[in-house]
């Protein structure tokens, strides 16, 4: 393939379709903005530098495809929404006297491949036209621009949809708007164009009558329809989502992971898997989690922003958002690790356990009913059911410290800033408000006082009394 390549990825659009605040280009589909996908695909085929064109909301979309690519794209911006020749042009300019050829694809068009762009490129440079551009055949062409034949069976013009008369528009050949051109061709053939059309715009697809006025042929890559699809609203939004999902899976399948119901489960483009991973049904995988090797994550779960290390095992409906978890350690059922958790080494977390920024030492376990906020246990410490670190009074939060080898009694509740130290003991049902020394017991609770008798009493009162209700 040609190694001197650009990119230009046109987003400048509104997208009224989607009828929504944000701009068009980054709603998520499988956890990246869709402009984040033909971007992501200009680069894998080695295209270098990449313009992205930005316009409505191009502030917004400017700061998150800097957080998502920094410096490694370029960005211009189409003030005036002049037409796609137009977008053209302004991303071109910002190449300077670059030469060599110019992919041109589109920022919502998140299906394209690295694959088919390479070859598109290599197609314009093994044939020496100043054009080449991707074809479709469809069903239902409404809509498209049809791709217009010429007796040589070339294209000799393409013609968007309110422009052409009813014949055209039963032309099944569509163009899905993606090109490769020789740069110095397009600086004069975008300079040509003129906006002479229903719209009143500069249209890019006059490029293909540009190339053949200029007696220059046009190359044609035929794509499958599966990858040139477009997003303009929620539906075509979600379609394109569901292929990129069942692309993840597939992906992942072939790299060592079990998927139990793969149908079921969510899956977002940037999770990393470890080999010999396990995935239940119903299972929600987001963000930049990564999951280690030998893994096994239970029906349900949903883990957002997560690294769980190796052997570990995450039973099932347990949620973690922003938490490390160790190698060996067992989370759940039913747990949630917030932001800031971190389990070490063969820690385990049970059933109804919650933590927030806090750890769990090595081999320690919290396994029943238990809140941990703001605390760090140290190793081989045994946290009874029911216990709570009160972190919080109303106005600040305060971190509780649990040494090594420490056991805390069920239904304790921990008053922070406080401090069991190594080997304490905490006797069930106490309240700590105060620093317990090493090997020490700690209890804080009111002394019991049996009364023989008392309880019979009460019932004969109560049974008087309720006869004498009305």
């Amino acid at each position: 393939m040609e190694r001197n390549v650009a990119a230009l990825v046109l987003a400048a659009g509104k997208g009224t379709r989607m009828s929504s605040a944000l701009p068009k280009v980054l709603h998520p589909a499988c956890g990246k903005p869709l402009i984040a996908w033909p971007t992501e695909a200009a680069l894998g085929a080695g295209a270098s530098p990449v313009v992205l064109v930005l316009g409505h909301g191009g502030d917004v979309v400017e700061r998150a495809v800097r957080r998502r690519f920094g410096d490694t794209v370029r960005t211009a911006r189409q003030e005036a929404q002049l037409g796609t020749g137009h977008a053209a042009r302004v991303g071109l300019e910002a190449l300077g006297a670059w030469s060599g050829t110019v992919l041109i694809v589109y920022g919502d068009c998140p299906l394209l491949t690295s694959e088919h762009l390479a070859a598109l490129v290599d197609l314009r440079h093994r044939t020496a036209a100043p054009l080449a551009l991707w074809t479709t055949r469809v069903d239902d062409p409404h809509g498209y621009g049809r791709v217009l034949r010429g007796s040589d069976g070339l294209p000799e013009r393409i013609v968007e949809e309110k422009d052409a008369t009813p014949e055209q528009r039963r032309i099944d050949e569509i163009n899905p708007g993606v090109y490769a051109a020789d740069a110095a061709w397009l600086r004069t053939a975008l300079g040509r164009l003129t906006p002479a059309n229903a719209q009143g715009e500069l249209y890019l697809t006059d490029l293909v009558a540009a190339a053949r006025a200029d007696g220059r042929g046009v190359a044609t890559l035929e794509v499958d329809a599966k990858e040139t699809q477009g997003v303009n609203d929620r539906a075509q939004l979600a379609a394109a989502a569901a292929v990129l999902q069942e692309r993840v899976i597939r992906r992942a399948q072939l790299e060592g992971v079990t998927f139990l119901l793969p149908t079921s489960v969510v899956v977002d483009a940037d999770v990393r898997f470890g080999v010999d991973v396990t995935v239940g049904p119903l299972v929600q995988l987001t963000g930049a989690t990564d999951v280690k090797d030998e893994v096994v994550v239970g029906a349900g779960c949903v883990l957002h922003d997560t690294v769980v290390a190796a052997g570990s095992i995450i039973h099932p409906y347990s949620v973690c958002d922003g938490a490390r978890v160790g190698e060996g350690c067992t989370v759940g059922p039913f747990a949630r690790l917030r932001p800031g958790a971190v389990l070490d080494e063969g820690a385990h977390v049970g059933n109804f356990v919650e933590m927030k920024k806090a750890r769990l030492g090595k081999g320690s376990k919290a396994n029943h009913l238990t809140y941990l906020g703001d605390a760090e246990v140290g190793a081989g410490a045994n946290i009874g059911a029911g216990t709570i670190t009160c972190n919080y009074d109303g106005v600040g939060k305060y971190q509780t410290t649990i040494g090594d080898g420490v056991f805390v009694g069920s239904n304790a509740t921990l008053v922070a800033p406080v401090t069991i130290g190594r080997g304490g003991y905490v006797a069930a049902g106490s309240t700590i408000s105060a620093d317990v020394p090493e090997d020490a017991l700690a209890i804080g609770r009111g002394r019991q006082e049996n009364k023989p008798g008392y309880a019979a009493g009460l019932r004969a009162r109560n049974a008087e009394r309720a006869k004498k209700k009305p």
